[in-house]
C-alpha cells in the first residue's frame, strides 16, 4: 500500500519536472524572442531609408542610423520624444488627423497621398519627404513603423525639368508665333511678284528669245514653290492653334468622301482605284481631321507608281481609339526612312521628281499627337507604303 509520503513525494517530481518543462520552453521562447528582436532591429539598421517607430500615443520607441542622419538627431535625444518634434509646426494638426485615421483602420499606406511633406531636421531646417506608415502589432500595444525618404533631390530634378519644359514651351510658341508672322506678312509682297512674274510670262511669252522665256519660267515656277512653302508653314502654325478648338463627333467617311471629290480629276485623270472600308465617327477638330486625311490621300495618288495605282483607307477599333490605314502601291518607302518622312521639310530621295514642301507629313503628326494618338509609316509588303494613325472614338473623353 502507496504510503502519504510517497505520494508527496510523486507529486514533487512531477511538479518539479513540469516546472523544469515550462522553465525551458520559457527559456527557449525568450531565447528566440531575442533572436527575432535582434534580426528585426539588424533589418531595421540595414534599412537604406529612415526608420522611426512610435507607440500609440505618437512617441518614439525605436529609430535607425538613418534617421538619426536625416534629422540630426542622437538616438538617445529621440526616444521617447513626440514625434512632432521631426515635423513643422503647420503640419501638426494634420499629423494627428492622419493619426487618428490610421489607428481607426491601421494597413500599410503611404501617408498624405496627393499632398506635400516636410519633415524638420533638428537645426530648423524643413526638408520635403516621402512617407509610408505601417502597423506593427507587439505585445506592449500596436505601433507605428515609419518609413521616411529624402526626396529633396527629387524635387530639385523635377523643378528643373519644369522650368527647362516651361522654357522650351514658350520658346516654341514664340517660334510658331514667329513663323506664322513671317509666313503671313511674306505672302502679300509674294502675290505681287507672282502676279507680275505671271503677267510677264502670258504677255511676252514668245517675243522674246529662248533663254528669257526659260528665266520667266524659273521665276515663276519658283514664287509658286516659295507660295506653296508659306501656305504649308502657316498650316503647319495653325494646328498648334487649331488644338485649343472643342472637339466634336467628326464622320470620317464624310471627311473622307469629300477629299476624295477635292482629288476626283487627277484620281480620274490617272485611273486611280480607291477603295474604303467601314469608317467610324472620331472625336476631333474637323479642320484638322479634314487636312490629315487629304495630306495622307493626297500624298498616296501624287506618289503612284505603275499603270494600275491603287489606294486603301480602312479602320478598326482600339480600346477608346480607332486605327486608320492608308495604304497604297505607290512609289514606297524604305524601313530605315519610316521616323524620317515625320520631319520638317524632309524629302525622300525617291520623291524629289515630285512637287512638295516637306512639310505636310509634320502636318500629319502634329495633328494627330495633338488628338492624342499616334502615327507611323512603313513599307507596305509587294510595294507602296503604309500610314497608320489613331484617332479617339466619338465616345471617348
Amino acid at each position: 500500500m502507496t504510503t502519504l509520503s510517497e505520494i508527496v513525494r510523486w507529486w514533487v517530481y512531477t511538479i518539479t519536472d513540469a516546472w523544469h518543462w515550462l522553465a525551458r520552453k520559457l527559456l527557449r521562447r525568450d531565447r528566440l524572442l531575442l533572436r527575432s528582436e535582434r534580426r528585426f532591429q539588424a533589418l531595421v539598421e540595414s534599412a537604406p531609408d529612415a526608420i522611426v517607430i512610435v507607440d500609440w500615443h505618437g512617441h518614439v520607441a525605436l529609430v535607425n542610423a538613418q534617421a538619426e542622419a536625416l534629422f540630426g538627431y542622437e538616438r538617445d535625444d529621440l526616444i521617447g520624444q513626440n514625434v512632432t518634434d521631426l515635423i513643422p509646426q503647420r503640419y501638426w494638426e494634420a499629423h494627428r488627423e492622419h493619426q487618428k485615421a490610421f489607428m481607426r483602420d491601421p494597413e500599410t499606406r503611404p501617408m498624405g497621398v496627393g499632398q506635400e511633406l516636410f519633415g524638420l531636421r533638428s537645426d530648423g531646417v524643413e526638408f520635403p519627404v516621402e512617407i509610408s506608415v505601417s502597423p506593427l502589432d507587439t505585445e506592449q500595444g500596436l505601433l507605428v513603423s515609419s518609413v521616411i525618404r529624402d526626396i529633396t533631390e527629387r524635387k530639385r530634378i523635377e523643378a528643373e525639368l519644369t522650368a527647362r519644359a516651361e522654357a522650351l514651351a514658350r520658346s516654341n510658341a514664340d517660334l510658331e508665333q514667329f513663323a506664322y508672322i513671317a509666313s503671313h506678312d511674306l505672302s502679300a509682297p509674294l502675290r505681287v511678284v507672282s502676279g507680275f512674274a505671271t503677267l510677264l510670262q502670258r504677255r511676252y511669252e514668245g517675243q522674246l528669245d529662248e533663254d528669257a522665256d526659260t528665266y520667266i519660267k524659273h521665276v515663276v515656277s519658283g514664287v509658286d514653290q516659295m507660295q506653296a512653302l508659306i501656305d504649308d508653314l502657316l498650316a503647319y502654325s495653325r494646328v498648334r492653334r487649331g488644338q485649343e478648338e472643342p472637339r466634336v463627333p467628326v464622320d470620317t467617311e464624310t471627311v473622307v468622301q469629300g477629299v476624295l471629290a477635292t482629288l476626283g480629276e487627277d484620281i480620274r485623270e490617272h485611273g486611280v482605284v480607291v477603295t474604303t472600308g467601314e469608317l467610324p465617327e472620331v472625336r476631333g477638330v474637323p479642320s484638322q481631321v479634314l487636312q490629315l486625311f487629304q495630306n495622307l490621300i493626297g500624298n498616296a495618288v501624287k506618289f503612284r507608281d505603275g499603270d494600275t495605282p491603287e489606294v486603301e483607307v480602312g479602320a478598326e477599333r482600339l480600346g477608346e481609339m480607332w486605327s486608320f490605314v492608308v495604304r497604297d502601291n505607290g512609289i514606297g518607302i524604305d524601313a530605315e526612312d519610316s521616323e524620317r518622312i515625320f520631319k520638317m521639310f524632309e524629302r525622300l530621295q525617291s520623291a524629289r521628281d515630285t512637287r512638295g514642301t516637306g512639310i505636310g507629313l509634320a502636318i500629319c503628326q502634329r495633328i494627330v499627337e495633338g488628338h492624342g494618338g499616334t502615327i507611323a509609316a512603313a513599307p507596305a509588303p509587294g510595294g507602296g507604303s503604309v500610314f497608320s494613325f489613331t484617332l479617339p472614338d466619338v465616345e471617348a473623353r
